[in-house]
This record gives structure tokens, C-alpha cells and sequence, in this order.
């Protein structure tokens, strides 16, 4: 049986998928582009992996010759608990309150990509879910899934941004989705909101100066220059998600129970500080949080005790 958008709509929604788009598998001429404009600028700061592969980045066909379609998957992750504002608490992104996303998707598209040979044994396809060469969000906008928002996070008409991301590249045709238009007029709510001024502009974001970035991917140790500009927040930050107008209108509610909190969404800095690291595996084995290492988890609440006014 030959697939069709409908099929592939059913199965992924059957396995917990919120959003499928479409899209022709061809060069992100304009997206390298920029991409390679950000790198000049050193908006990557320590991420060098973000130089490597740009050849895949830009052409699928670098990672599958055969490639003619992208299935962009979205899943949405919202849940609505909120930060504890007991003193000497830091919080923590929402994206890592559950269960390691990374884990939840995987099975999720292998099951998904066996479906679909099962339909059609001339499928083939390889899938990424944000630790590949792949160009996940430009994907995910070419396919349809909703537009990049000034805060450079893909933002659905459907359940806003709070969503997680896959790309599985085809060799199979398919009708293509059309790009949604931006829908964040002149609205500068993130800009304005991100406490550290990471957002340099409209759709450009300098890791040097994100949160999330300082408090995960960083090895080093956080500037002086940050200090009482971190509103708390010990692991990630959502800042400007939070304060986005189409979070705060279309959030709904995720499907998924391992998204809901394993260990709360604040943690208490002082025993952070003084954890183990028989503690910290035990505790954040299958979480996002352990991407940080029990190393960057005491740096950042360290940070956060001695930048009490």
C-alpha cells in the first residue's frame, strides 16, 4: 500500500504526536545562510558542534541520497504546575520537569518508522530529534508546523511553543503543507522579558547570554555580570515562552504523562549543593537535567545563593 499524508497523520497521532507537516526534501539555502551569519558572530559560544555538518544542515541528501520528503513531528509538553517560591529554591525549565524527552520521542518515531515499512516495505527514512545535523526548526516551519518566533522557538496556531521537535527524513513523495505566515507582528514580549538580553534581535538569540545555555551547555563558570539577572532559575529558563501571548491563549494540557514532574519543578539549592553523586544518578537518571552533570548543577545553584541581594 503506497502511504499517504493521511496515514502518516494517524499513525503518529495513534502514538502520541500532536502536529505532522509536510514538506520537499530540498537544500535550506536561505537557512544555512543565516545560520552561518549567526556562527560568524559567535552566537553559538562554546556549542561547537553547532559548526560541524553544515553541509547535512543544509542538504538532507548529505544524511539520505534518496530524500524526498520531510515528516516534521511536534509534541507538546505543557503542563501546568508552577515554581515553588519557598527561599533558596531555583527553578527549572518545564521542558526537564519529566521524563528525558529524548527517550519518550525515540521509541515513539521507531515505532512510527516501523508502522510505516510495515505499510510500505520501500519506505526508508532516518530520524533525528534534535541531536543531529538537522535543521529541525527550519523543518518544522517549511512543513507547515507553525513559524519561528522572535525568541527563534517554533510557535503553533494550535498549543503555542511549549512543544518538542523530530525530523524524519523520506524517500517517499508526499503532498506538502504550506509555511505558515509569522504571526508575531509587533509584538517585542520576549525581547523585552528575557532579563539577560539575550535576544539581540528579532529572531537572533546569543547563547553567550541565554539562561538556558549558562546553566546547561556551559562548562565554564557564569560571568559576574549576570548576577541578580537570573530570576531564579537554576536549570533552563522559559521565560520568554512565558510571556508569550499565543502561550498564554492556546497552552494546552499534554497527552503524555511522563512529561508531568518526576522531582518537582524547583529544587532546593542547598541540597543541590551538598548532593552526592550516588544521589544525583539516582534522582535525575532519566531526566534532562542530567545533561548538566551534578558539576554544572552545584555551579548554578552556587550562583544563584551568592547572587542574593
Amino acid at each position: 500500500m503506497a502511504l499517504t499524508n493521511q496515514i502518516v497523520i494517524e499513525k503518529a497521532k495513534e502514538l502520541g504526536f500532536d502536529l505532522v507537516g509536510f514538506a520537499k526534501a530540498e537544500p535550506l539555502i536561505d537557512e544555512a545562510n543565516h545560520l552561518q551569519q549567526w556562527l560568524n558572530l559567535g552566537y553559538q559560544a562554546t556549542m561547537d558542534y553547532m559548526n560541524r555538518n553544515l553541509d547535512k544542515r543544509k542538504d538532507v541528501k548529505s544524511i539520505l541520497p534518496e530524500a524526498k520528503s520531510i515528516i516534521s513531528l511536534a509534541m507538546n509538553y505543557y503542563t501546568d504546575h508552577k515554581h515553588s517560591n519557598q527561599k533558596d529554591y531555583g527553578k527549572v525549565s518545564k521542558y526537564a520537569w519529566g521524563k528525558d524527552y529524548h527517550l519518550i520521542i525515540w521509541e515513539k518515531l521507531e515505532l512510527l518508522e516501523e508502522q510505516l515499512k510495515e505499510i510500505d516495505n520501500q519506505f526508508n527514512s532516518i530520524s533525528y530529534v534534535d541531536t543531529g545535523p538537522v535543521m529541525d526548526k527550519a523543518w518544522a516551519v517549511k512543513a507547515g508546523i507553525g513559524w519561528l518566533g522572535k525568541h527563534t522557538n517554533v510557535i503553533t496556531r494550535e498549543i503555542g511553543s511549549w512543544i518538542f521537535l523530530a525530523t524524519l527524513i523520506t524517500n517517499q513523495d508526499f503532498d506538502y503543507y504550506e509555511t505558515i505566515t509569522d504571526h508575531c507582528g509587533s509584538c517585542r514580549a520576549c525581547i523585552d522579558a528575557c532579563p539577560t538580553k539575550a535576544i539581540v534581535d528579532e529572531y537572533v538569540v546569543d547563547s553567550n547570554k541565554c539562561i538556558s545555555f549558562l546553566t546547561i551547555e556551559n562548562k565554564g563558570e557564569i560571568g559576574s555580570e549576570f548576577k541578580n539577572n537570573f530570576d531564579n532559575w537554576l536549570f533552563g529558563c522559559d521565560i520568554c515562552q512565558d510571556v508569550c501571548p499565543w502561550n498564554n491563549k492556546f497552552s494546552e494540557i499534554s497527552r503524555e504523562k511522563d512529561f508531568e514532574p518526576l522531582n518537582g519543578t524547583s529544587f532546593n539549592l542547598n541540597e543541590i549543593i551538598e548532593m552526592d553523586e550516588l544521589e544525583f544518578k539516582r534522582r535525575y537518571e532519566t531526566s534532562p537535567i542530567k545533561r548538566a552533570k551534578l558539576s554544572g548543577l552545584k555551579r548554578n545553584a552556587n550562583f544563584l545563593k551568592h547572587s542574593e541581594s
